[in-house]
């Protein structure tokens, strides 16, 4: 029988989600089923949904075997005071998605870090990276992929529901001619997510053409009412399942060891452009 995700482990090492709601993760399976593939048996993925960021001090002291975390909405931010160092990329970016744990002398140290720019750059064919982004929402997922962006020199403009700062439009700005010269457009907002299908982000679709590309991060489901509303206007569309794919392969790296810098991270995958 599975035991509970909050259940205390027995003789395992264990890696986990923290986040909330963690309901649409679909980490568990994809790690799970890599840490078999690959002779890792003694190592359990689970889900650590919590409530509070204020929580995840206890979280290391209830499961002393966890030895890695991933971090997603809406903590990839508000993790950061609760981490002992950063990499380079993560300080740069201003998130985390990855946290190595090891202990020393009976203390816990972690280390944060982001493998979403470089999961996020990797999907990304040439012909994507030749014009201006519209970035929608400005959480952690916003940050880093405007950080892969910037690697690339590619012009980015953040959408938000007000306009909190320098490079930052509300949606009611989305006017056909900004639509117009954005070819990409990209959701890092949690809006469609399962269960939460129907809700979509308020950009103005009957501006959209065959010119554009809706890429969204939310990978369930892979095919959001954001990219259906697309589809419609005759645009590509890109789901974040290969995006996740790429970020959860970095992050298991990360916690068997390899810590690229942040060069590495950007000229390392580049793979498809």
């Amino acid at each position: 029988m599975k035991q509970p995700d909050d259940a205390p482990e027995q003789g395992k090492a264990l890696l986990g989600l923290i986040g909330f709601p963690l309901g649409h993760s679909w980490s568990p399976a994809w790690f799970n089923e890599k840490l078999r593939a690959e002779g890792k048996g003694m190592y359990e993925y689970r889900l650590f949904p919590l409530e509070e960021i204020t929580e995840f001090p206890g979280l290391l002291i209830k499961h002393p075997a966890l030895a890695g975390l991933n971090v997603t909405i809406p903590y990839k931010e508000k993790i950061i005071p609760y981490l002992d160092e950063l990499d380079g990329t993560a300080r740069s970016i201003g998130a985390v998605n990855t946290i190595r744990l090891t202990r020393s002398n009976g203390k816990i140290l972690t280390k944060g870090f982001n493998t979403d720019a470089p999961g996020f750059l990797m999907t990304l064919p040439r012909t994507l990276l030749q014009g201006p982004v519209l970035i929608l929402g400005t959480g952690g997922g916003a940050k880093a992929v405007a950080f892969a962006l910037d690697e690339k020199n590619i012009p980015y403009t953040f959408v938000s529901r007000s306009k909190t700062g320098p490079g930052i439009i509300s949606y009611d700005d989305l006017t056909a001619a900004v639509i117009g010269s954005h070819p990409l457009i990209v959701n890092t907002t949690p809006l469609g997510m399962f269960p939460a299908t129907g809700k979509f982000p308020p950009i103005p679709y009957h501006f959209l053409s065959t010119r554009h590309c809706l890429y969204d991060l939310i990978y369930n489901p892979e095919e959001t009412e954001f990219l259906k509303r697309g589809k419609i206007m005759k645009t590509g569309t890109m789901s974040g399942k290969q995006m996740l794919i790429n970020q959860a392969g970095l992050s298991y790296n990360i916690f068997f060891g390899n810590s690229p810098g942040r060069a590495d991270l950007v000229a390392r995958y580049e793979v498809g452009l």
